[in-house]
């Protein structure tokens, strides 16, 4: 059973795997580590990863790129309409404010929302790891940005089940690049912690945590972040050149989305160069604007001076973590980085300048989320045996829950979970009501989404009790191992009337005491040490749950209705059909368009034999001209009626023209080969002569040839030297035009059954070697049976 860790990035993705007791990264189809996050539509079929990229500039409006920054959020989202000033797709309003990407799709216009795009490159993903693993991959973990919240972690959940991915894990990226860090490191200590900070600033957000490392276990500490990556100073870079152009050359290409695109890389080469390189650096890009060649320079410190906001956001970020962390320089042992703009000299300088740190490089800039998502799957899966390692990660944002109808609680909200609590975990929230009620569930704090509602779930079938008095709810909210925080299981608590009143007169005298005797926090209690899989806390739970129900006289599960984010369950059935049915229409496309391509191949390649070619002199010009005009038929067959033709009709057309070229193939094959396979038959006669010349002067080597071998032998050197002579003969008169008179075949097969029978006479001489030699005292063998030779030679011995 194969597993792997998928680093789904904004501009590329990664794949892992635990394979042979480590951690390798896949190739794709075009023999590289990273897949472009391009989703292409062209003609009849999708184009998706390298490929998609390579034709980006010339069908730009149906290739969609930067989908993952649209993931679960809403068209009017004052981030969405900043994102869609950077892809040059369609992109239109659904009637419930969703988003819709259009594209020109089977002759037709389609819509997709940024969940099938990004099932699409998911479902690639999937095909790509199957064929280097060579096995069915269901079980993964997708590693996500620290910053998403549960509109966008469910909107990612929902696209990995239409690719039919199985989602063992949402595992925070930063927690991801920890795990990859500290699962090898075998000096971490037993008892004081050691505090890395890491720092993965990559093509479109930047993000930094703490974490704390012991022997086996590691703990997230915190979290900062911002939305500033590569491609932030890119555009940066390009907006400056943008304006010395149109100043210097007198052109404009902030309305040309071509020529802007191809700025932009070439400005990210640039960019990257500039790692290295503390000098001016050139810029040239021949025929940019109507065949006009326009050129520039830009030194590391102008870029450090146009990019000096987006540095500065970056120190805020990373003063932001150490506030949040509660930790002293002096605690941080040591700075990695990860992520390609890591490798700006400024952001590296900015992270020492912090830390107070020289920052290192110990893990793969690149790879190191996917290869610790990997890591991640292979403790989650029984089918794996792994080293135990424990990891607890944090949910980042505060949670609060509020209460709607009348009840004997004084207050109608608490936080449940704090910012930067670890996660998975669970707590119970008891509230006493005689009705139905609903709970919202909400982020307390400034969050990146526009909307802090998580959901609201009704909890449905209560009634007073038998006095008309209210009864107790225990609610349980979770956060899950995908880091979405939900409401799980609501259960009414029926006790008699003395406990009753003594529990509601201790858990609401007021807020403060409400907040904490109405929430039980497992972990707090008991203190368990989570497992790699991080399910104690809702073991536990569900134990002190059960421990309750005995106590009680009268416990229940209640119904809910919920309402919160992603796809309901009968769309996502849909969508996953009709994902499958787009994957196999690729599969067909493909097929077809291979079927295409080898008859066209084979057209072209029959003609220019044929035409001044090998086959040239092995057909008559009629029957050449002929098959010439076939060919020629053929092809402009391709190019008119034939350009969305069927597979089985390209196949029948490559077909007949096979059954009426191969045999002239065949015959040009002979003609060409025989000489060769002659030359190999003169050599094993010439090879068999100076075996029976060498045996006539009477050499030792030859010595155990008896007369009749010596016979056989050489009636088949004189056998075989007539066949040769009569075939040569007829081969060098037959006329090329018409069938070999022989074929190769025959001609090696008569040199290999004289060779083969020189051989094995010769041979016999080598096992007689091996035969020990025979003393005086020892005969025993009868002389008549000795050979005349042998019996020489035995005779001269004694």
């Amino acid at each position: 059973m194969s597993v792997i860790g998928i680093d789904f990035g904004n501009d590329s993705c990664y794949v892992a795997t635990v394979k042979n007791g480590g951690v390798e990264t896949l190739d794709n189809d075009y023999s590289l580590r990273a897949t472009p996050s391009f989703v292409a539509f062209a003609g009849r079929k999708r184009i998706i990863g390298a490929a998609a990229k390579n034709q980006y500039g010339s069908n730009k409006e149906n290739t969609v790129v930067g989908f993952k920054r649209l993931l679960g959020r809403k068209f009017d989202d004052p981030h969405v309409q900043h994102e869609l000033t950077m892809i040059p797709t369609k992109i239109e309003e659904r009637s419930d404010n969703g988003i819709n990407i259009c594209v020109h799709y089977l002759g037709q216009t389609h819509f997709f929302t940024p969940e099938q795009v990004t099932a699409m490159l998911l479902t690639k993903l999937k095909e790509t790891s199957s064929q280097a693993l060579e096995a069915q991959v269901s079980d993964c973990v997708i590693a996500c940005p620290i910053y998403f919240t549960n509109a966008e972690r469910q909107a990612l959940l929902d696209a990995a089940k239409i690719a039919g991915l199985n989602v063992l894990r949402l595992l925070n990226e930063t927690t991801a690049i920890a795990l990859s860090y500290g699962f090898y490191k075998q000096t971490l200590p037993s008892d004081n912690p050691r505090n890395v900070i890491f720092v993965d600033c990559g093509d479109s957000s930047l993000q930094v945590c703490a974490c704390a490392f012991t022997k086996g276990k590691l703990k997230m500490l915190a979290s900062s972040w911002d939305q500033v990556g590569g491609r932030d100073f890119n555009v940066a870079m390009a907006d400056y050149f943008a304006k010395e152009f149109k100043q210097r050359y007198k052109i404009e290409i902030e309305n040309n989305s071509r020529q802007w695109l191809r700025l932009l890389g070439e400005v990210d080469k640039m960019k990257k160069q500039m790692s290295t390189n503390n000098t001016n650096l050139p810029l040239d890009i021949e025929c940019f604007i109507d065949d006009m060649d326009v050129s520039s320079s830009m030194h590391r410190y102008q870029m450090e001076i146009l990019c000096d906001s987006l540095l500065r956001r970056a120190e805020d970020t990373f003063n932001r973590l150490l506030i949040e962390s509660k930790l002293s320089l002096k605690e941080i042992h040591s700075v990695e980085i990860v992520g390609g703009t890591t490798r700006i000299p400024a952001i590296k300088e900015l992270i020492e300048k912090v830390f107070g740190l020289t920052v290192c490089t110990t893990l793969n800039q690149d790879e190191a989320v996917s290869r610790g998502a990997a890591l991640q799957c292979a403790l989650m899966s029984p089918a794996l045996r792994v080293r135990k390692f424990e990891t607890t990660d944090i949910q980042n944002y505060a949670v609060e829950v509020t209460w709607t109808g009348e009840g004997s609680c004084i207050g109608s909200s608490v936080e449940i979970f704090p910012a930067f609590h670890e996660a998975p975990t669970s707590r119970l929230l008891t509230l006493s009501r005689k009705e139905p009620f609903t709970l919202t569930v909400r982020y307390s704090q400034s969050i990146p989404y526009p909307d802090p509602i998580i959901g609201h779930w009704t909890i449905k079938e209560i009634k007073p009790n038998n006095r008309g008095e209210y009864k107790d709810i225990k609610v349980k909210v979770k956060i899950n191992q995908h880091g979405l925080v939900v409401i799980t299981r609501a259960t009414l608590s029926d006790k008699n009337d003395d406990a009753e009143r003594r529990s509601t007169s201790l858990q609401y005298t007021s807020t403060e005491q409400e907040k904490q005797s109405t929430i039980e926090d497992f972990n707090s209690r008991k203190n368990p040490k989570p497992s790699h899989a991080n399910t104690s806390t809702d073991k536990q739970t569900n134990k002190e749950m059960d421990n309750e129900n005995k106590k009680s006289s009268k416990r229940m599960d209640l119904p809910m209705e919920f309402q919160t984010h992603g796809i309901c369950q009968k769309e996502l059935k849909n969508l996953r059909l009709f994902e499958e049915r787009m994957s196999a229409n690729d599969a067909s496309e493909t097929k077809r368009i291979d079927a295409k391509n080898a008859l066209e191949e084979y057209v072209y390649e029959m003609r220019s034999k044929l035409l001044g070619g090998h086959l040239d002199q092995h057909i008559f010009p009629i029957e050449r001209d002929n098959i010439c005009t076939e060919l020629n038929d053929v092809e402009n067959w391709l190019y008119e009626d034939g350009v969305d033709t069927d597979y089985e009709t390209y196949m029948d057309k490559l077909y007949l023209l096979k059954q009426r070229i191969n045999p002239i193939n065949v015959r040009a094959n002979d003609y060409e080969r025989c000489p060769l396979a002659f030359d190999e038959l003169e050599r094993s006669i010439s090879f068999a002569r100076t075996v029976m010349a060498d045996f006539k002067k009477g050499l030792d080597k030859y010595a155990h040839f008896t007369e009749a071998e010596s016979l056989n032998i050489s009636e088949k050197i004189d056998r075989t030297q007539k066949w040769f002579d009569r075939n040569k003969a007829r081969f060098i008169e037959a006329a090329r035009t018409s069938d070999c008179p022989v074929n190769v075949t025959q001609i090696r097969y008569e040199a290999d059954m004289l060779t083969s029978y020189v051989n094995s006479a010769i041979n016999r001489s080598k096992l007689n070697r091996n035969i020990p030699k025979i003393s005086s005292a020892t005969v025993t063998t009868d002389p008549s049976e000795i050979g005349e030779r042998q019996l020489q030679q035995h005779n001269k011995h004694l």
